[in-house]
């Protein structure tokens, strides 16, 4: 009969073998001294193969020496822990396969202990798929607040809270700038006190995080603890002064440049599975698609606004110059008849004065509108900026540091070299009046292709891009919404008229071309240009001048909806020798050209307020009179329907308000072209 204690090891051995999950036990050098056949089977290992075997074998050769810790610190306490504790580990099988499993642990005397492992492979799994449906569910609602919010600035605490929820982390942050800005602030966060707020932003700023993230390639996930311990220092020490030791960071892109980033913060550094990247991935291009589209409708919503702004300033300056033409007319009239009476030359030189102050100002509102006679041309970049560093050096100031960079291969652009310089004369004194104390002005440019995908408003093709930077004081965000508008100024009465950025955009507008401007208090302004290079028989090409022409006599039908106007048309050319008939509208000049084959020159307003502007008098009268030499006078200048086929006919078109030689040039010129 055999002992009890023969029979209790028998027993044992029969419950060991029997058991459902494998089990081994190890001696207290980590050494396996027993395995039951469901381990074998589990490990794929041959009946008996796995005794001998150290029990770090059974694992990733990366978790083996922190499981030896691991193992050392409970057989120094050991105690029972079942299974369903929460302790996790990956197992290795024979041929390399890994699996998750559970394992319970428990002394089994005489220094040795026992291990029972379970394949929760199954339940994983299921745990996964739950997962899963959950972040699908997340992702959903994500999408929900995206559309909900109208553009970048509204993303709200409800977006980061849920990033946060759906991945399990600590803390979430969303930083979006401007598409090739260098400032980063935070527009929405969750689990960050405001300190940590200010710190973060400010180690973007310090580490280029901008520049950092859009260099990176392919720009997935950039997961801190896995870069070089010297990369984005700044970022890291912010991160370690408020508890985190690791974080995730992925760019939030437009088109090809990083606007912005997601950042997930963790305070115990830990692994990030698949589905936690691909959600946190699929996160970020749902915020930088909603950043793109906010955007966009905030562009559009801007263009739209300043277009009214262009039409409303625009018919106020032609009204505005018609009755300037009047008042500059009479005062040359009363010039020369009074002009040698002392008082009276003081009194007209006053006036006259007074006059030219209203003529410049509705040129810069005609600017604005983009109603304003521009002579484009062919002109390298690197000749303008050569003019522009001694200019700006005078008028900027000795506290103001002067950068400017633009190499000699940028190609030509097609625009009005005046109006070019002025427009960045103008940014560079802006940029000086943000930066009372002194600071840096950058002005440089560059080629850049815009592709059918990115043009929006522009025609794709070849560009060539103005940014004018400064570390100003920067703009508010209600600011920059008015920036481009006329009269809009921060300044104190009388240090600026709040017409320099209006002209800038109506002269590129005008020009093919783009402003888009970004700022943000206390991190400076950035401006960008964009115009369109210059057709290859261009890009050396001069701005023709028309030569001066004696006057000529003639007899010339003056075409004036407004009387006084007309008036002072007629006055001019009785002074310089012609013969003179008058008509209030074009349907009166039809007449008056069927009736009298003396007429030798039309002289038309564009605008006659009828229905019926001026050129489509000039084509009505040359199906009466096909030779029939024309000038038309305008406030407007270009902006009308019929425009290009009246001037490539042609006909010349005079400026309002006009000095009386002025039109005798232009008539004259008329003139000698009925022969040509």
């Amino acid at each position: 009969m055999p002992s009890p204690a023969t029979g209790d090891e028998s027993l044992f051995r029969t419950l060991f073998e029997t058991a459902p999950d494998a089990m081994v036990v190890v001696d207290a050098a980590g050494d396996i001294v027993l395995a039951n056949p469901q381990a074998h089977r589990l490990f794929g290992y041959a009946p008996g193969a796995l005794v001998g075997l150290r029990v770090e074998n059974l694992m990733p050769e990366a978790a083996r020496a922190a499981h030896v810790v691991h193992r050392a610190g409970y057989m120094a306490h050991p105690r029972v822990r079942p299974m369903g504790a929460g302790y996790e580990l990956i197992g290795v099988r024979s041929d390399g396969a890994t699996f998750p499993m559970e394992i319970a642990l428990s002394p089994a005397g005489s220094g040795r202990y026992s291990a029972s492992i379970r394949d929760i492979s199954e339940a994983h799994r299921t745990r996964q798929a739950l997962r899963r449906a959950q972040r699908d569910g997340y992702l959903a609602e994500l999408g929900r607040l995206m559309l909900e919010a109208g553009n970048d600035g509204s993303l709200r605490v409800s977006v980061s809270d849920l990033i946060a929820r759906a991945l399990g982390v600590d803390a979430v942050a969303v930083a979006v700038g401007l598409a090739g800005g260098k400032a980063l602030p935070i527009r929405s966060a969750a689990g960050l006190p405001i300190d940590a707020l200010d710190a973060l932003g400010d180690a973007f700023a310090r580490d280029g995080l901008a520049a950092r993230l859009g260099e990176r390639q392919p720009p997935g996930v950039w997961m801190l603890s896995d870069g070089p311990a010297e990369a984005l220092p700044a970022l890291r020490a912010a991160l370690a002064v408020h508890g985190f030791a690791d974080a995730a960071i992925v760019p939030l892109l437009d088109r090809h440049e990083a606007t912005g980033a997601l950042l997930a913060l963790v305070r115990k550094p830990g692994e990030w599975d698949g589905d936690q990247l691909g959600f946190l991935q699929l996160a970020a291009n749902m915020l930088a698609a909603a950043v793109l589209r906010g955007r966009s409708q905030e562009q559009l919503a801007h263009a739209q606004r300043l277009d009214a702004l262009g039409q409303l300033t625009g018919g106020i300056a032609h009204d505005f110059n018609n009755l300037l033409t009047v008042v500059s007319g009479n005062l040359q009239i009363l010039d020369a008849e009074y002009g040698e009476v002392a008082d009276a030359r003081e009194l007209i030189d006053g006036a006259s004065r007074a006059v030219d102050r209203c003529i410049n100002l509705t040129r810069k509102l005609l600017g604005f509108s983009r109603r304003r006679s521009l002579t484009p041309r062919g002109v390298r970049p690197h000749q303008i900026f050569d003019e522009l560093g001694e200019m700006l050096a005078r008028t900027l100031g000795a506290r103001i540091h002067i950068a400017l960079d633009c190499p000699a291969h940028v190609p030509a652009v097609y625009a009005d070299p005046g109006e070019l310089e002025t427009a960045l004369v103008n940014l560079a004194i802006n940029a000086r009046d943000a930066m009372p104390e002194g600071g840096s002005l950058r002005i440089s440019a560059r080629a850049r292709a815009i592709g059918p995908n990115e043009a929006g408003a522009l025609r794709p093709g070849r560009y060539v891009v103005f940014l004018v930077e400064d570390s100003g004081s920067g703009m508010t965000q209600d600011v920059l919404d008015h920036a481009l508008e006329p009269f809009f100024t921060t300044k104190e009465a009388g240090k600026g008229s709040g017409l320099g950025l209006s002209m800038v955009y109506g002269f590129v507008k005008q020009s093919g071309g783009r402003v888009t401007i970004g700022s943000q208090p206390g991190r400076g302004t950035r401006v960008e240009i964009l115009l369109p290079t210059a057709p290859a028989e261009d890009e050396t090409g001069e701005a023709r001048t028309p030569g001066s022409v004696s006057p000529g006599h003639a007899r010339v039908l003056v075409v004036e909806d407004e009387p006084g106007v007309r008036k002072v048309a007629v006055r001019f050319l009785h002074a310089l020798g012609y013969d003179t008939l008058e008509a209030g509208d074009a349907e009166q000049a039809l007449a008056l050209l069927r009736i009298d084959r003396g007429i030798q020159l039309l002289f038309s307003d564009v605008a006659l307020g009828n229905g019926t502007n001026g050129f489509e008098l000039v084509r009505e009268a040359r199906r009466l009179r096909p030779a029939l030499p024309a000038l038309l006078t305008s406030g407007y200048e270009r902006s009308t329907e019929g425009a290009d086929e009246a001037l490539q006919s042609g006909v010349g078109l005079l400026r309002k308000p006009y000095r009386r030689e002025q039109l005798g040039e232009a008539l004259a010129q008329a003139l000698e072209g009925r022969s040509g």
